[in-house]
């Protein structure tokens, strides 16, 4: 999809903000000589924008709106370097929970829901944003946060809560141990908002096989506002985006150039109304595509495919490119299989080693199992991986997200 005349105008607006500010970014540009972009093409060659330039601005570096215009500051969940500060006037914080409303309404939300939100809150942008559309829709919110799971399932069941917040693998956590107690038939949801990292068939499915709710996949990062940028309709696993306030393109995460509409790549964002930090073309480093074809809902938003992965989940291996999302295909090909996994890759005797751990239901023999685990591996990757077959419940579960590759070559 190209960039409208209308989002060109936005973009220009944003352009002028940034070079007014002096940020990072309205300094690239100065260097450039550019102050405005009257065509596609011009457009696509504006500098894309960093996580590392982010970083570089800390801490207030972005701050592009007048500082008495910004009523709060969100940071990234990263755990190295610096965070990335993102500050917000009032009308960011508006803009956000009126995108995370839409999410909501677009799962088929309403008023009458109580929805009980589990991620954190604080400097991370997931519980408030729940919260925020929540309060927008007007239903209720029951802001529980992360952790203490028996208080979780108590409010749960107490307050009859209709709709669960939350990271994939929490979600997965609290089922098992709903399942795992025997209170299903005390536990009223309806509806799962899922986000924070990107999950596969298998957890879904294992998931909605034990609550039997609908699974709703919500998109978004803090440096675009937080979660609500996005999410998929009834019935679909593909992503409406809101194109009236983010401009979205997929690019070659090679050669940096915008690939056609269907075609898998890196998601490319810029910010068209963002006041306190707008981005110009920022690299997310998500994987996914453009879906071109009219949705069945008659949305007029349109769409992404689910996230693949992430450019910067590449693992090199015995001199072989690997993304989790290879292992995620060929162990979906067995159904004895849960949706659990742990990769390890470790450097012995002069040459790497990848050792997967999976989870069975135990209806087949752990070692055979084992076996053809790594034969359709190898077949996938060209090399074959040690393989450990485990019981369903023993590789660790998270409150927040689950750390499935762990490289011990750089420990």
């Amino acid at each position: 999809m190209k960039i409208s005349n209308e989002q060109l105008s936005q973009v220009n607006d944003r352009i002028k903000a940034l070079v007014n500010a002096g940020s990072f970014y309205g300094k690239k540009l100065e260097e450039a000589g550019i102050t405005s972009v009257s065509s596609v093409e011009e457009f696509e060659n504006l500098p894309f924008s960093e996580k590392s330039d982010l970083r570089d601005a800390y801490p207030l570096g972005l701050m592009t709106a007048p500082e008495e215009d910004i009523v709060r500051i969100h940071s990234s969940s990263g755990t190295t370097g610096l965070p990335v500060i993102i500050p917000y006037t009032q009308k960011d914080v508006d803009d956000w929970a009126i995108q995370f409303s839409r999410c909501y309404e677009m799962a088929g939300i309403t008023k009458k829901d109580r929805i009980h939100i589990t991620p954190g809150y604080g400097l991370w942008t997931a519980g408030i944003g729940f919260q925020l559309g929540c309060e927008r829709l007007g239903a209720m919110a029951v802001p529980m946060g992360p952790g203490n799971t028996d208080k979780q399932l108590q409010m749960m069941m107490d307050m009859k809560t209709t709709v669960l917040c939350s990271t994939s693998s929490y979600a997965l956590l609290l089922a098992e141990e709903i399942e795992k107690r025997g209170i299903r038939d005390k536990i009223h949801l309806k509806k799962g908002i899922i986000g924070s990292e990107r999950w596969g068939d298998a957890m879904r499915e294992r998931i909605q096989s034990i609550l039997g709710i609908e699974l709703y996949d919500i998109y978004g990062l803090t440096e675009i506002y937080g979660p609500g940028i996005g999410i998929n309709c009834p019935g679909e696993t593909y992503m409406h985006y809101w194109d009236d306030y983010i401009y979205l393109e997929i690019i070659d995460p090679v050669t940096l150039k915008p690939l056609p509409d269907g075609e898998w790549g890196e998601i490319v964002i810029t910010t068209l109304v963002k006041e306190g930090a707008p981005l110009i073309r920022y690299r997310t480093h998500d994987l996914s595509r453009i879906i071109p074809e009219p949705c069945h809902c008659d949305s007029k938003f349109p769409r992404i495919d689910v996230i693949k992965g992430r450019t910067d989940d590449m693992m090199k291996i015995k001199g072989v490119n690997v993304f989790p999302s290879q292992i995620e295909e060929v162990l979906r090909l067995f159904p004895e299989l849960s949706s659990e996994y742990q990769i390890h890759i470790s450097h012995l005797e002069g040459k790497d080693t990848m050792r997967i751990y999976v989870e069975t239901d135990g209806t087949r023999d752990f070692a055979k199992l084992a076996e053809d685990v790594a034969a359709k591996v190898k077949s996938k990757i060209g090399f074959t991986p040690l393989v450990k077959v485990v019981e369903i419940g023993v590789l660790p579960r998270s409150e927040k997200k689950t750390k499935r590759v762990i490289d011990e070559r750089y420990d």
